[in-house]
């Protein structure tokens, strides 16, 4: 299933320039806006400075996570395994999990627990990340899919942890 569903968004690519261009500018530039969006947040006022904060902090945690995963699995990423169309070139490390998935996701979760309606549209590029991942071949469904979770689940962990923290603080 992992590999039909992969193979079925990969073979689209290589099939109309504009939207293969588009697919590695999300995959390989997306993170700048990221980081426009963490310093523009950073000067804007406190709340927005907290979830800055509590982004960066999950990013830093979940690319922890993805060292600790990579040393003890690895899954080989689709073009070591099968002729699939590739984009751009690619380390030869594992699949899994997917630090463009990681980190973007860490930071859109942390932004959207302050700031829906921001936070949404960094949702949405942030799913436009993980599909851009698969389209250039890079990764499979579920390792954007587990990536997507595992810092999801950070960023929720650390925004509770921090609202624990102010709680008690004023206590």
């Amino acid at each position: 299933m992992n590999y039909k569903v992969f193979k079925s968004i990969n073979q689209l690519s290589g099939r109309c320039f504009p939207i293969d261009f588009l697919m590695i500018l999300i995959s390989k530039k997306i993170r700048y806006v990221y980081i426009f969006v963490l310093i523009y947040m950073w000067f804007r006022n406190d709340s927005y400075k907290k979830a800055s904060c509590n982004a960066v902090i999950s990013a830093g945690i979940t690319l922890l996570i993805n060292i600790l995963i990579k040393l003890f699995y690895f899954k080989p990423r689709p073009f070591m395994k099968s002729q699939v169309g590739i984009l751009i070139p690619s380390k030869m490390g594992s699949s899994f999990p997917s630090k463009h998935t990681l980190l973007v996701f860490a930071i859109s979760t942390s932004i959207f627990l302050y700031d829906r309606v921001l936070g949404s549209i960094m949702l949405v590029l942030s799913v436009l990340t993980g599909f851009s991942r698969i389209w250039v071949g890079h990764h499979y469904p579920s390792d954007i899919i587990g990536s997507a979770f595992i810092s999801s689940m950070t960023s929720i962990i650390i925004d509770k942890t921090a609202r624990c923290i102010k709680y008690n603080a004023v206590k």
